[in-house]
């Protein structure tokens, strides 16, 4: 008999814990700021920059013999200027707020 209620009394402690933390982890998470909340800044000018060094290593690499490598720097170019592009795209779309 004695077995039995002391495993009783830590079954119901384990499980009042875990209720516990179970409650504390979903307030944290229902409380918590979305990562996506956060504004996003764009350096138009750095981006195209950034692209241009790519394209010119890129340049450099395919000289040299070095083609997946310059592949690689091409895309990385690509994608930074997809990305100016979009973040010049959505500072020209963006609407202002109905109170101002």
């Amino acid at each position: 008999m004695h077995h039995i209620a002391s495993a009783r009394r830590v079954l119901t402690a384990a499980l009042a814990t875990t209720l516990l933390a179970g409650g504390v982890l979903l307030g944290q998470t229902v409380t918590a700021e979305p990562a996506a909340a956060g504004t996003i800044t764009c350096n138009i000018n750095q981006l195209k920059a950034d692209a241009r060094k790519q394209r010119d290593r890129a340049a450099q690499l395919k000289r040299l013999g070095a083609h997946t490598e310059a592949r690689k720097a091409l895309a990385k170019a690509d994608a930074l200027e997809r990305r100016a592009q979009q973040c010049a795209d959505a500072d020209n779309n963006s609407k202002p707020p109905l109170w101002k």
